[in-house]
């Protein structure tokens, strides 16, 4: 029987912050209507990759050189990436960060970008407060969904993996939780339903804070 987390770990981009500021400067200078989709998909599948063979590039350096190829100028690429220090957070982040500090649990983030953008967003937020600590995958080489990342997550936390809860809007980070051995918690305001053929999370709901309910209906023994 699963039990309520000691620690909840969320995914950072898409799931506490919306990508509406990369899109509007896209929109801005002509791009196509699916660029940004076109883009971040074509980041996440190249560092999954990475991963796959044991090998790791930072998520800065991926995105820039990915979205230079995509828009054919360097300077154009880098001009849109610098909207990531002004990513808005999602209505249902605070909600849901409120919810586990009045229960004493510890909020974290594990990001496959960079823990000192991700603490940025969360002070521009006035969220910092409500997260103890932010991890990113530099900190072991490898690329979520692959297992070390969520494990170091934990051992640093100095909780079991199995205390830890994963959230996240995407399947993919869902999938690698689980097999890594943590908690997880699925919201499905980005996917709808998740992707069939990988591993379902543990609860699900709408939104964070439907998730952070769920995890906190758990047996705490």
């Amino acid at each position: 029987m699963v039990q309520r987390p000691l620690v909840v770990a969320f995914d950072v981009n898409e799931t506490l912050f919306s990508l509406d500021a990369i899109r509007a400067r896209l929109d801005r200078m002509g791009a196509a209507s699916d660029t940004l989709e076109t883009w971040f998909g074509q980041v996440l599948s190249q560092g999954f990759a990475l991963a796959a063979a044991g090998s790791f590039a930072p998520f800065r350096d991926l995105a820039q050189t990915t979205l230079a190829r995509l828009l054919d100028d360097d300077a154009a690429a880098e001009h849109v990436l610098e909207a990531f220090q002004r990513l808005d957070a999602h209505p249902d982040a605070r909600p849901a960060l409120e919810r586990l500090a009045a229960a004493d649990i510890p909020a974290v983030t594990l990001t496959n970008g960079h823990a000192d953008t991700t603490r940025h967003l969360l002070d521009r937020a006035d969220l910092g407060h409500l997260v103890a600590r932010c991890f990113d995958v530099g900190e072991v080489g490898r690329w979520k969904p692959a297992a070390p990342a969520y494990q170091h997550c934990a051992r640093q936390c100095g909780v079991a993996v199995d205390r830890v809860a994963m959230v996240a809007v995407h399947s993919w980070d869902i999938h690698g939780a689980r097999r890594a051995g943590l908690l997880t918690g699925y919201a499905s305001r980005l996917e709808g339903q998740p992707v069939p053929l990988l591993e379902p999370a543990h609860v699900s709901g709408v939104d964070l804070v439907e998730v952070i309910d769920r995890l906190l209906d758990l047996p705490p023994r």
